[in-house]
């Protein structure tokens, strides 16, 4: 798998780092995208091949061009994992609404940017994948999500279209609800700082099975995969 290559967007210190660890291991030459220059130029130097792309995923202009670059300088992405995710929880009467626009913007909008930009070529070429990681956000409403919740319900409806309009022409979408509170220092302290082991779900385990879907056989892909803890009461 030495030429191939997968674009992250959203690599953090969780799900993200782990998932672009995952697919290097097996070959892949990854495009990091995100705003920490920091631990992008950490990952770049730690992974073979990989690029990184220090942004805010906000400014659609330099998303196209990030896309076009990873085109031109690394080839067509054969898996594309929309990880990054921007989040307002307050109640709806204190919140701003620009910032619903604003989570649109990171979560959905900037997903239909990058199947503009990149799913031309990988539709020639008959075969990739494009991964979308939500939340249970995606299936409901509750109080303090009124201006998350709808971006990240939207973002899901727009990937079951593509999965829709792609898959017929050899590219997987499937999107991932991670019912859980992912494994990090952030997530530990002083959220949960007392909870159990198993209330957590560990972001190398959210990345072994983002690796999975990404390269399951023509004949049984999945498009709605919902992973959660065991401890979990859902």
């Amino acid at each position: 798998m030495k030429d191939k290559v997968c674009l992250i967007t959203g690599v953090g210190d969780g799900t993200g780092s782990s998932v672009a660890r995952r697919f290097a291991r097996d070959g892949y030459r990854v495009a990091l995208l995100a705003r920490n220059t920091a631990r992008l130029s950490e990952l770049e130097k730690e992974l073979p091949g990989a690029r990184s792309f220090a942004f805010d995923l906000e400014d659609l202009d330099q998303l196209v061009r990030v896309c076009q670059q990873v085109m031109a300088e690394m080839g067509t992405p054969d898996v594309i994992v929309h990880n990054a995710v921007r989040a307002t929880f307050k109640p709806f009467m204190e919140a701003d609404p620009g910032e619903l626009e604003r989570n649109f913007r990171v979560n959905t909008t900037s997903l239909l940017y990058i199947a503009r930009e990149l799913t031309p070529a990988m539709v020639k070429r008959g075969s990739g994948a494009i991964i979308v990681t939500g939340n249970t956000a995606a299936l409901r409403g509750v109080p303090n999500y009124g201006v998350f919740a709808p971006t990240k319900a939207a973002q899901r409806i727009f990937a079951q279209a593509l999965a829709r309009e792609l898959g017929p022409k050899g590219i997987h979408v499937a999107y991932v609800v991670i019912d859980a509170a992912i494994d990090t220092p952030w997530t530990r302290v002083p959220f949960n700082a007392d909870m159990p082991e198993e209330f957590f779900s560990k972001p190398n385990a959210i990345a072994e099975e983002v690796f999975h879907i990404a390269h399951q056989d023509r004949s049984t892909w999945s498009f709605d995969v919902e992973l959660r803890p065991y401890g979990e009461n859902w």
